[in-house]
């Protein structure tokens, strides 16, 4: 109970020093019996002995002062929210009652800290995001905006605190639900330093390796990538002073996450990763000469450095849901480079650090609280859907929070704002759900189009609806949103049960013509023997005319026969139901590969995971699959962490023994200079080597210069591969080559 109570004396430094820290911060906000009375329910908790620290054996008090802290300073939340974030932790204990807090301190305290409770109780009862709490907790930040800004500086607290505290696997857990949850709430509210800092912390605590070389390697290259930002930010100083704006720049270099999500998507190393920095150029300009000020810095900045038109983003025009205004031009600057540069004013900028709440500070600028009013509606229509898994709802909750925004007309001239890549269907949905479900094409500009087009920043589109047409399955592969894809599925269910019903209901007309009383024991074996999962799946085939009805009833019968007078059939046959087909991978058998599963097995049934494209001499492991047998993996594979963290028990050791032979399919991803001749180096050197074929191979060439490619070639083993990397690197114009 000691370590319960008692405050160690760096805590209790750290305490003072909070209070300090907190105090000026909060003078203008809280009134003035506020500290009183908050310092005797501090006092009256803590004496209480009821207090315990985290997992993580941080003190609450302590960790509850941090997050007001970042609630007010990096976030600018008010006094119901400051408040709200000191309390619950007494109000959970039972020290202070919340008809007591509605007393002193209102309704607005007391309702927030009924939604922060709620988010405790719900983890308190499983903490991990992908479980049917999921729904429960995303419900629980829906109903008050300011709960969702405490709990991410909570979090971003508890991630800053964590570094050496705790075991690996609870630091692990906090930075997957950062990563999953957190950051992507964060993205969506517009608090860009706080969403940048997650994900980056939460790299860190699962990759830490890469943390750390990402890091290394921006220390490195720090004073180079200085002086070229200095080379390149001093001429547009002079001409935008002799324009006579007020403003300053700032050289930004980006997040380790970002780079790292980079190095992932361009497939390459560090060193192939050219776009490091951004240029920052905000104004001080008045609220009503701001667009046309960045307007003026942007036509100034084009005319001295060449611009790439197709990465023109303007969020001046139109914002982007959350808030953020700005406009962002890339350019080619010296040395052959390109620069990402982003103009804006000091009060965009604020907003784009500190996210919505920052537009609560200036005078002519609209609550947007009300932006978040569709995000919200998405969220609860999501949740309407019962039949939506949880695995799907964080899929889909993910996809939208990260997505970029288009903007299309009705041709009555309505707006609608829509994420990237969203198509004609998912327009369709946005008007309402019974054109969505109706809808068979549309007229984009004028032209008749299919209903996966996808959309583009002023298109003014028309919906085309017919009576007659039903959803679909596969417009689950053309819908973007995830209002489209639950109404999608919604109809599809209501339609596989109407049809399972009525197949139903002919199939037990048709047997008791026949004078037969189906037993559901043998209808389920038959059923699976047809090589059915689901009896909807049977049932939507016999509606489809797929399977027919009389075929059916024959096979009952044998099978019924079959099981009563097993004597009078041949019981060599085999049952469909024992036929497994052999698994089938890109191996070419030449010789005998042996892989050896879970220290002993030799000669089980394996297949090559196409994830990682596993080879013989490579790191690898096995991992049980529900329907797929054993799946082969590399030990580096995209996958491998998530399947040991969320999956161990189905992971198998492996390692290749015998003497190797078969060739295997290896993609290599090929960047480099655009040269005359390369590929045809690439290749000759390919042709040279033994043993190894050339099976396929695509390139493309950019704007600024460099070529892209992938290679799919026949191997033998990772040591053969090995050498032709090696020799590939050396061609003249390569920069790099990976697996």
């Amino acid at each position: 109970m000691d370590e319960i109570v008692t405050i160690r004396e760096d805590e209790r430094a750290q305490l003072l020093e909070s209070i300090r820290t907190l105090q000026p911060l909060v003078a203008d906000v809280l009134n003035h019996d506020d500290f009183r009375k908050v310092k005797d329910i501090l006092i009256d908790g803590s004496a209480s002995g009821q207090l315990k620290r985290n997992a993580f054996g941080l003190h609450p008090i302590l960790l509850d002062l941090q997050t007001a802290i970042i609630t007010a300073s990096e976030i600018g939340l008010n006094r119901a929210s400051i408040l709200s974030v000191l309390l619950h932790e007494f109000v959970s204990l039972g020290t202070v009652s919340i008809d007591q807090v509605k007393r002193e301190f209102g309704d607005d305290v007391a309702n927030i800290i009924h939604g922060l409770l709620r988010v405790n109780e719900i983890y308190s009862k499983n903490p991990a995001i992908a479980t049917e709490n999921f729904r429960d907790l995303l419900l629980s930040f829906a109903e008050d905006m300011r709960v969702i800004f405490i709990i991410i500086a909570d979090r971003v607290n508890l991630m800053r605190q964590i570094k050496e505290l705790g075991t690996d696997a609870d630091r692990r857990r906090v930075a997957t639900e950062a990563s999953l949850l957190y950051a992507p709430l964060a993205h969506k509210l517009g608090l860009y330093l706080i969403k940048s800092e997650l994900e980056d912390l939460s790299l860190k605590y699962l990759e830490h390796d890469v943390y750390y070389m990402i890091k290394d390697k921006l220390s490195e290259t720090k004073s180079s990538r200085d002086k070229y930002i200095a080379d390149f930010i001093g001429p547009i100083e002079q001409k935008l002073l002799a324009a006579g704006l007020k403003f300053h720049i700032k050289g930004r270099t980006k997040s380790i996450h970002s780079i790292h999500q980079k190095m992932l998507k361009q497939k390459c190393k560090f060193e192939g990763i050219y776009d490091l920095f951004a240029i920052r150029i905000i104004l001080d300009s008045e609220l009503d000469k701001e667009k046309q000020d960045c307007w003026q810095v942007f036509s100034i900045v084009t005319d001295m450095y060449r611009p790439n038109p197709k990465r023109l983003r303007d969020w001046l025009s139109v914002p982007k849901s959350n808030g953020y205004e700005s406009l962002h031009i890339t350019v080619m600057g010296p040395e052959g480079k390109w620069v990402e540069i982003q103009i804006r004013t000091e009060r965009m900028d604020e907003v784009a650090e500190r996210g919505l709440a920052a537009h609560w500070r200036y005078k002519g600028v609209k609550d947007s609280g009300s932006k978040l009013e569709d995000w919200l509606k998405d969220i609860r229509q999501a949740l309407e859907n019962q039949s939506t898994t949880d695995n799907q709802l964080v899929d889909q909750f993910k996809v939208d929070l990260y997505s970029d925004e288009v903007f299309v007309f009705t041709p009555k001239g309505d707006l609608f704002k829509l994420p990237k890549g969203s198509t004609v269907l998912d327009f369709a949905f946005q008007i309402h759900t019974n054109v969505g479900c109706r809808c068979t094409g549309g007229k984009v500009n004028g032209k008749n189009v299919y209903i996966g087009t996808e959309l583009q920043s002023g298109d003014q589109v028309e919906i085309l609806t017919n009576q007659k047409q039903l959803p679909k399955r596969d417009w689950l592969n053309i819908a973007v949103t995830a209002k489209a894809k639950n109404k999608i599925r919604q109809s599809l269910n209501e339609q596989e049960l109407k049809a399972a019903s009525y197949a139903k209901e002919m199939l037990e007309r048709k047997f008791k013509n026949k004078k037969i009383q189906p037993e559901e024991s043998f209808m389920m074996k038959l059923i699976k023997q047809l090589g059915y999962k689901h009896v909807n799946e049977f049932y939507r085939a016999i509606t489809d005319e797929v399977l027919d009805v009389n075929t059916v009833i024959e096979r009952y019968v044998e099978l019924q026969q079959r099981e009563e007078n097993p004597q009078s059939y041949n019981t060599e046959q085999r049952s469909a139901d024992t036929y497994v087909q052999a698994p089938s991978d890109d191996r070419q058998q030449t010789s005998s590969d042996v892989l050896i599963l879970d220290n002993n097995l030799k000669g089980v049934e394996y297949s090559l995971a196409k994830c990682c494209n596993p080879i013989y001499g490579d790191d690898v492991f096995g991992f049980v699959t529900v329907n797929r047998g054993i799946k082969v993996h590399r030990a580096d594979c995209p996958n491998a962490s998530r399947l040991r963290e969320q999956l161990g028990y189905r992971v198998l050791k492996a390692q290749w023994a015998g003497k190797g032979g078969s060739q295997y399919a290896v993609t290599l991803h090929v960047v480099g200079h655009d040269d005359i001749g390369i590929v045809n180096n690439i290749t000759s050197i390919i042709n040279k080597e033994k043993n190894v074929l050339l099976r396929g191979i695509s390139i493309q060439s950019f704007e600024d210069g460099l070529f892209s490619g992938n290679l799919t070639v026949m191997i033998s083993e990772q040591k053969q591969l090995t050498q032709l990397v090696k020799k590939l690197q050396t061609v003249k114009g390569v920069k790099n080559v990976m697996r």
